[in-house]
């Protein structure tokens, strides 16, 4: 009786111990023969492997997307270079242009997975001080307007007041500006963007809104998604990167803000970031 009491004690036991001992990659699950302490191990242990397999999608899924994304520029600047060292091709100045493109490109995409990863990380380091948001907004749309003048589109700021954060320019400006980018991109010519921000006593809003081409009620839940993009067919050229948005979160995030998006397809999109107001002697103390 002692020797099938300990069997049956020690078999769920050798085969937690033989999952666990396991690849890593291969998430095991272990049978849960009974309601007792051991049974009640096995179900924590399969629950862990079954929250590692979820978690482990969207690592895959990223370096998938990021290898997608890194391939077309190197590919692209491989093909010039070969058909340059084979006599194919003379360098001028539309290839040197071309190669310049692809090399800027590669440049602004590892920037933006070297931002979120810090952030991920919680090292993103933001050096704050006093910040007008009048000035702010004029400064991003500065930054924007050959891009909206060119694509035939009106970009407008107006503000109520002049309301002020404690917050890094740097990092504020380049949240708000992947806003407007993405806005420009996504609406037609004679459309408009508008830059709008509202104080209050404990928070600043800022909204970015586009007379766009909408994005789909199913496609909202994802739109700070890495690597989203509003049509699937984009490239790089005329989608962006895919992380504009998720830098945005990211930051918003990083000063203790949220983001919001609403969306009519066909009539515009409304990209709203709310952010608290934080005394700054309160922060230098």
């Amino acid at each position: 009786m002692t020797v099938l009491v300990g069997r049956r004690l020690v078999r769920p036991l050798r085969a937690l111990t033989a999952a666990a001992r396991g690849p890593g990659d291969r998430h095991a699950r272990v049978p849960v023969t009974s309601n007792d302490e051991i049974g009640r191990l096995a179900a924590a242990f399969n629950d862990l492997s079954a929250r590692r397999e979820r978690a482990e999608e969207p690592r895959r899924a990223m370096v998938s997307d990021i290898a997608r994304e890194l391939r077309s520029p190197l590919n692209n600047i491989r093909v010039w270079l070969e058909a340059a060292e084979d006599g194919i091709a003379e360098p001028d100045d539309d290839a040197t242009t071309s190669l310049l493109e692809e090399a800027l490109q590669l440049q602004h995409l590892i920037d933006d997975l070297q931002d979120l990863a810090a952030a991920d990380a919680g090292v993103l380091r933001l050096h704050r001080e006093d910040v007008f948001v009048r000035d702010l907004l004029h400064q991003v749309a500065t930054a924007h307007r050959a891009a909206a003048d060119s694509a035939g589109v009106t970009l407008t700021v107006r503000t109520e007041d002049d309301p002020k954060l404690y917050a890094e320019p740097v990092r504020i400006r380049q949240t708000i500006g992947n806003l407007v980018s993405n806005a420009v991109r996504h609406t037609a010519a004679r459309g408009s963007v508008e830059l709008r921000a509202v104080g209050a006593e404990s928070e600043v809003s800022i909204e970015v809104r586009d007379t766009g081409q909408g994005i789909e009620p199913e496609e909202l839940p994802y739109v700070f998604d890495r690597f989203w993009r509003a049509e699937k067919s984009r490239s790089r050229s005329t989608g962006g990167s895919g992380l504009g948005l998720a830098i945005v979160r990211q930051l918003t995030h990083a000063h203790d803000g949220t983001v919001t998006v609403h969306s009519t397809p066909g009539a515009g999109t409304v990209f709203g970031v709310t952010l608290p107001v934080v005394r700054a002697d309160r922060q230098r103390s």
